[in-house]
């Protein structure tokens, strides 16, 4: 494994847990054409720059989501 802290098991769980509340609050919405309304691309995307900020938790994770993907 790295020793790079963005890849730590702390971290690593981080983005598992991001990855799961984003798609477990995001991720079964679908937009009039009966599509996928968030695309996965954004919300891994959203993960990796929450993690990658240092953020201690999943806590803002939706604000943070909705305000610069959206």
């Amino acid at each position: 494994m790295d020793n790079d802290w963005l890849y730590s098991d702390a971290r690593l769980e981080l983005r598992q847990q991001s990855l799961l509340t984003l798609l477990e609050l995001l991720g079964g919405e679908l937009d009039e054409r009966c599509l996928p309304k968030y695309s996965s691309e954004s919300v891994y995307g959203c993960a990796h720059d929450w993690v990658s900020q240092g953020n201690p938790g999943t806590h803002g994770i939706i604000n943070y989501y909705k305000n610069y993907y959206i």
